[in-house]
């Protein structure tokens, strides 16, 4: 079905303008999610439904619009409106041209019992969780997530692809002690197919967090080596790709990255690959060009950026595939981004190592201060954890960060990578990092979670 609406599409741009290039971009998508609060599912929802985007461009000027509409007349009113905006705007003088022709490498990773799956599957994972939980406090999701994609293009480039994710997150809550502080412990997971999820492991994992975040200490401000477990180091990787290896925040001087040069330490190999078998997404962009692995740090030595075709072409190179949908003014983005593993072992390995820090859960509420240098400032959150002479002492109460995550990966500061990686849910876009826990010698704490 997608493949036809995108042709549909196309016949009626080139029977309206047909001096106009055209690129159409159909998905058919079925999100499910199962929500649970005080240990009991309260809401179960389901959304199906088609979008279709058009892009334009029409005598040196580009519009876009979309519908969710399948219809004759729903499509025709699309087009005549994208060509009706495209006439009002500003000529658009770096337009780069369609995508031309080409294979893809992947048609996506696919799994039909996540793409049909029923409450009931999610509702077995979520009583799972609370049953591991031992009788504490239960909250959190399970989704299943399905989508069949069509693109198409008026230079005759024509891929499609299908894939699904699943995910599970949940917090195990204790009740507040004798200082009054109640305490979190979170477990998450994401995977290309829901028979991976394993609620009882998740429910087991936050409730020990949560009984061994009780009666937590304060301490002061300060730089501290910290293990970050996969949740955290997730948050790092997502923003390093966002503002760090986007291509039009490299052309315009405002990202820290500098290719080719090792800006890293020699224990980071990091990856964008929607080839790998736990990648969640399609094998082309939004622009159609076809995704292949691209490597973003090979063993400390900076590569990227990624590139849409617009970026691409104000930088004198070629689009690496990683156009977003409405990123023509934000840029591109890496959508499957891989730490790859080192010989650091488990969390308890790495924790072993360190003399005096701080094991972190969850980095949260972050907010770049500096895209240049990528200073953030964040807080932890559901569970972080004293360590001295390689043992986890006591709970510790939240702290607030500020710290270049540029820097926090830099040379010498990674003191060891994990060796088991985990799929991390990105809540924003449906998607996972991949990633081990991380040793890191310093991590900066300038104060408690109130400032």
């Amino acid at each position: 079905m997608s493949a036809a609406l995108a042709a549909a599409v196309l016949e009626l741009v080139r029977a309206a303008a047909p001096d106009a290039e055209a690129e159409v971009r159909v998905a058919e998508t079925t999100l499910a999610l199962t929500r649970f609060a005080n240990s009991f599912v309260h809401q179960n929802v389901t959304d199906t439904g088609t979008r279709v985007r058009l892009r334009m461009h029409l005598d040196g000027r580009t519009a876009t619009g979309s519908t969710n509409g399948t219809d004759t007349d729903s499509l025709g009113r699309l087009v005549a409106s994208t060509i009706a905006a495209a006439r009002l705007l500003p000529p658009d003088q770096g337009w780069p041209g369609l995508t031309p022709p080409g294979p893809t490498a992947t048609a996506g990773n696919w799994d039909d019992a996540t793409a049909d799956a029923p409450p009931e599957v999610r509702a077995r994972i979520v009583r799972d969780f609370v049953a591991a939980a031992g009788g504490l406090e239960t909250a959190g999701f399970c989704r299943t997530h399905a989508e069949r994609l069509a693109y198409a293009n008026t230079a005759g480039q024509e891929v499609a692809a299908a894939y699904t994710s699943a995910a599970a997150d949940g917090i195990a809550r204790l009740a507040a002690g004798p200082g009054g502080v109640r305490a979190d412990g979170v477990a998450r997971q994401a995977a290309t197919a829901v028979g991976e999820l394993d609620g009882a492991a998740l429910g087991t994992i936050a409730a020990a967090k949560a009984r061994a975040g009780a009666d937590p200490v304060d301490l002061p401000p300060g730089r501290y080596e910290v293990v970050l477990e996969p949740s955290a180091v997730a948050d790092v990787l997502t923003l390093l790709g966002m503002y760090g290896f986007n291509g039009r925040a490299v052309t315009e001087g405002r990202s820290f990255l500098v290719p080719g040069t090792a800006q890293f330490d020699p224990a980071v190999t990091v990856d964008d690959d929607a080839t790998d078998p736990a990648a969640i997404g399609p094998g082309f962009d939004a622009e159609g060009t076809p995704k292949g692995p691209t490597p973003l740090v090979t063993a400390g030595l900076s590569g990227g950026p990624v590139h849409d075709r617009r970026t691409a072409a104000e930088a004198g190179t070629e689009s690496t595939g990683h156009a977003i949908p409405g990123g023509e003014r934000f840029g591109a983005m890496p959508e499957n981004l891989f730490l790859r593993p080192g010989p650091g072992g488990t969390v308890d390995d790495l924790v072993a190592g360190v003399e005096r820090g701080l094991l972190v859960s969850d980095l949260w509420y972050t907010r770049v201060l500096d895209p240049k240098t990528l200073v953030v400032t964040g807080l932890t959150r559901n569970g972080v954890w004293l360590i001295e002479d390689g043992q986890i002492r006591r709970a510790v109460s939240n702290l607030r960060f500020t710290q270049s995550y540029a820097d926090a990966l830099g040379p010498g500061n990674v003191a060891g990578v994990g060796s088991v990686p985990a799929g991390v849910p990105v809540s924003w876009d449906l998607g996972a990092v991949s990633t081990p826990p991380l040793r890191l010698a310093s991590w900066n704490m300038t104060g408690g979670a109130a400032g």
